[in-house]
């Protein structure tokens, strides 16, 4: 569909002139003489840009600006003879696009005509995407028809549209991420950024640096000003996941910015003030955390103000029927072919207890729905793991077994990676050092 250009000059030599042009660069133009027209044309037409002089014979230039600044999807050129830095400056605070002083070369003015057009659909793809986002991240988008999800939603519904800090807490794997992100596009800070930081993940010598910015020369390497996360979040939301892996030093600092809302950059001097949400999200018990003197109470308790607990899904087994719809559905627009499981498969699915939650419920889907050949996935389809069963003659404690399938789980994401320790501490929520350490504490020698 071609884009539309409003043209309103009263020269009729130079209206020809740009008329022509522009519809010799396939666009479609109405053109008019004077101003009146032009908002006639504008109340009953749609259009993309507006290209109008300044100089009219019965409304200034201006005075359209003002008679279309409430249409926010028209992009407004403003042209004259007389061109001054005041006229510029007010077409631009009555919401002109750009400002370009005649005489001017006709490629010069269908570049602005570009210009125009870009920012436009920019624009519409970013109030589209909004919307997107908006539909993405509501209930039905969290599947869960279990009491115990429905009593997560009823409290997102109510602490959604407050400021008060929230700590999700809940197994890797859980949905700890989207719940936050669900929080923050319910909320009323939905149009501002939504900055999310795994705690985890960041080397220790620069989660400051990452949290807070850096000036230029505050280390070696800092080349210049760098802003952090909490500035770059102003006005919106701040996701700190695995906040329970931040070191005691980053603590202090954390729990000045949730009391006082403000910090300085690392090696400066200056105090900025933030306006931000903060939603914390953990997999650790924080209060033995704190006990064992790993974690600042203070800092606990300025965090769980709404704690939100998510059940692991092992403790929800009537949602795994509709998580594997989901996925499904999800799948067959990726691999263009429908998908169902047997019953057999089925009942196998139901009966394992998912160490990794919903991640590896996903995972197994993908798995089974990339690699089947047919329509249908029998249980002889499904991953071993699902199947393994403890021996009834060596019966093994319940902390034996979570150690075990931990164990039994690192193992399978570490072969997913191809031994890459990185991208398995990133698949399983950890830190590239727990890794490490677990590894170490099961003898997994790979």
């Amino acid at each position: 569909m071609k884009e539309t250009i409003l043209l309103i000059e009263d020269e009729k030599l130079m209206r020809v002139t740009l008329e022509d042009a522009l519809k010799s660069s396939g666009y479609d133009v109405i053109s008019f003489e004077t101003g009146a027209d032009g908002l006639s044309a504008l109340k009953n037409n749609l259009f993309d840009v507006v290209v109008t002089d300044v100089r009219l014979p019965d409304i200034d230039g201006m005075d359209i600006l003002k008679g279309i600044s409430y249409m926010n999807d028209v992009q407004v050129i403003v042209m004259t003879a007389f061109g001054t830095i005041k006229d510029a400056v007010e077409a631009m605070k009555l919401g002109a696009f750009d400002y370009i002083t005649k005489p001017f070369s006709l490629d010069e003015f269908l570049l602005l005509i570009e210009r125009a057009l870009d920012v436009k659909k920019l624009r519409e793809e970013n109030v589209r995407l909004k919307k997107d986002l908006s539909r993405c991240y509501c209930f039905p988008n969290i599947i869960g028809e279990s009491a115990e999800m429905k009593k997560v939603f009823s409290l997102i519904e109510k602490v959604s549209e407050s400021d008060s800090t929230i700590l999700i807490f809940g197994e890797s794997g859980t949905g700890k991420e989207l719940i936050a992100t669900t929080i923050h596009y319910q909320s009323k800070r939905k149009d501002k950024p939504l900055i999310k930081v795994n705690c985890a993940a960041l080397p220790e010598g620069l989660i400051e640096s990452e949290l807070f910015g850096h000036e230029k020369g505050a280390f070696t390497g800092a080349i210049k000003r760098k802003p952090g996360r909490f500035e770059l979040a102003h006005g919106g939301t701040i996701f700190l996941d695995e906040v329970g892996d931040l070191p005691l030093s980053t603590q202090a600092k954390l729990l000045r910015v949730i009391q006082e809302r403000t910090f300085e950059r690392v090696g400066g001097t200056d105090t900025l003030n933030v306006d931000v949400r903060i939603i914390a999200a953990t997999n650790r018990n924080l209060e033995e955390e704190v006990k064992k003197g790993r974690f600042r109470e203070d800092l606990y308790y300025r965090l769980n103000v709404i704690p939100v607990i998510l059940p692991p899904l092992r403790k929800r087994k009537e949602d795994i029927p509709h998580l594997i719809d989901f996925f499904l559905d999800k799948y067959k627009g990726k691999l263009s072919k429908s998908i169902r499981f047997s019953k057999d498969a089925l009942d196998a699915l139901l009966r394992y207890d998912y160490p990794g939650n919903v991640r590896e419920l996903e995972n197994i889907l993908e798995r089974c729905a990339t690699l089947s050949t047919s329509d249908i996935i029998d249980k002889d389809d499904l991953p071993p793991f699902v199947f393994r069963k403890t021996d009834s003659k060596k019966l093994l404690s319940l902390s034996d077994v979570a150690v075990e399938a931990e164990k039994e789980y690192i193992i399978k994401i570490l072969k997913t990676t191809k031994k890459n320790k990185t991208k398995a501490a990133e698949m399983l929520g950890i830190s590239r050092k727990t890794l490490w350490e677990k590894m170490n504490a099961y003898g997994i020698e790979l």
